[in-house]
This record gives structure tokens, C-alpha cells and sequence, in this order.
């Protein structure tokens, strides 16, 4: 009886401490290809005695505003430039850790086949919030729809339209309505995470879509006391191993590409 005693307190100890060792992260995505990306990892992620579980989010603040309030590890759904303004707004101290992959934005429509054909005061919608709103105005002026004062410029609003040859009206959108609304308006510049839910492909269906070279990669994202936690890193690497890469370029086919 004794030693069936002193081996169950063996297997109890050695049980504490792999649960001791176990760490969970909660991080916030989007849909595609976010939270699919990250599902993919969990296995290897398991292994390494990370638990890692994904909270599905439709918009843009909510995953910031958890991770800052230390109700979420960390979130994985927004480039640079939106996370800059989105501290610099609300006063969060966010911080990016590694770069993912890249979704070439795209500008979509049911009713035209071609930029050409948008109408004389035809309707256009975009984001409403402010880097992805001039991310998709700047497109735009690439493509030759309209003319901005500074093209270069991410923060760019409709007021900083210098030539409408069309007369083309704006309208402001939430990001995850805009696939909802494209049969209602003429062309909407879409956010490829969205686009692909709608089953949208930039690849074939966008009528003007960003090149290889754009600056808007997708990142993880967590707070500053946190960056450097043992899980994270680990969340880090598999997030930039050669397993997502390669699931990257098979499952999207051009529609989202990696960014390491």
C-alpha cells in the first residue's frame, strides 16, 4: 500500500508540474486569414507547452482596446500604420512583434467590369477608418481614378482630392460591412480579410489591387510588458516558420502572401 501511495504522489507531482509549465495565450484575429493562420499553429504551439486559444472579432478596435486592457494576450489583424494611429487616438502603448503576410487591398464591383466603366457620380465606398480609408484612396490615384494632393500620404481623406474627372461620391463604411454593400454602390475598396469571407479573390475579382511592394503588412500585436513573455516568443516563431509560409501560398494562392 505504500508504495502504490508514494507512486500515485510521483504521478501527481509529475503531473503539477507539467501543468505548472503549460501557458496559455488568448489572442484576438479576424477570420480570415487571421484566426486560420493561428488555428493552424495550435498543434505545434501544444507541444511547446503553449495553449493557445483564438477569439474571433468582426471589427477593428475591439482587439486592441482587450489586449491593452490585459483581457487578451495579444491580437493578430491590423498593419503599422492603423495600430500607429490607433495608440496615438486612444493612448495605448501597443506594440508589433513580427510581421505575417501582406493582403494586397482591393478595389471590387458587381455592376462594372472595369475602372473604366465606373459612371459619371457614381458611388464609391471605403473604410471609415483613417489608414486603411487613405490605403485606399492612394490606390485609387494609382490606378488613375482620382488625384490626391500627396499620394503618399496614409492619413489621406476625400478632402485631399485634388482631380474627380468622374464626379465620383464617397461614402465611409465600417471595413467588415463593405462586402455587405458592394451590390449597393458602384466600386468598394475592400480589405482583403473581409474580401476573402465574401469569397472574393483580389487575384480575380478585383478590378484595381495593390502590388507586392505595399507597406501594410499584418503583424502581431501585444502589449509593451508583454512583448518578451517566453509564450509569446513562441507564438512569434511558429507564426514566421516555414508550416505557415508554405500554408500561406498554398491555401490563398496569391490573395494573401507572407511577409518573412
Amino acid at each position: 500500500m505504500k508504495k502504490i501511495i508514494v507512486a500515485t504522489l510521483a504521478t501527481l507531482s509529475t503531473l503539477s508540474a507539467g501543468t505548472a509549465l503549460a501557458e496559455k495565450l488568448t489572442v484576438a484575429a479576424t477570420a480570415v486569414p487571421h484566426a486560420e493562420i493561428l488555428n493552424l499553429i495550435k498543434p505545434e504551439l501544444a507541444k511547446q507547452g503553449v495553449e493557445l486559444e483564438v477569439k474571433v472579432f468582426t471589427d477593428y478596435v475591439q482587439p486592441n482596446v482587450q489586449v491593452a486592457e490585459k483581457r487578451l494576450d495579444a491580437n493578430f489583424f491590423q498593419h503599422k500604420p492603423y495600430l500607429n494611429e490607433f495608440n496615438k487616438g486612444k493612448g495605448t502603448s501597443l506594440v508589433p512583434v513580427v510581421a505575417v503576410h501582406v493582403e494586397p487591398f482591393g478595389a471590387y464591383s458587381t455592376k462594372h467590369k472595369s475602372l473604366a466603366e465606373l459612371p459619371k457620380g457614381g458611388t464609391v465606398a471605403l473604410p471609415n477608418d483613417p489608414t486603411n480609408g487613405g490605403r485606399a484612396l492612394i490606390l485609387l490615384d494609382k490606378a488613375g481614378v482620382i488625384h490626391l494632393k500627396d499620394k503618399t500620404n496614409i492619413l489621406a481623406t476625400v478632402k485631399d482630392i485634388t482631380d474627380n474627372p468622374k464626379g465620383l461620391k464617397f461614402r465611409e463604411i465600417e471595413a467588415a460591412t463593405l462586402p455587405r454593400i458592394l451590390p449597393q454602390v458602384d466600386l468598394a475598396l475592400i480589405n482583403t480579410n473581409y474580401a476573402l469571407e465574401a469569397k472574393l479573390n483580389p487575384t480575380k475579382d478585383a478590378l484595381a489591387v495593390e502590388g507586392g511592394d505595399s507597406p501594410y503588412a499584418n503583424w502581431l500585436v501585444t502589449r509593451a510588458d508583454n512583448q518578451n513573455a517566453p509564450a509569446v516568443k513562441k507564438l512569434a516563431a511558429a507564426l514566421q516558420s516555414e508550416q505557415v509560409r508554405r500554408f500561406i501560398q498554398t491555401q490563398y494562392k496569391g490573395a494573401v502572401v507572407p511577409a518573412f
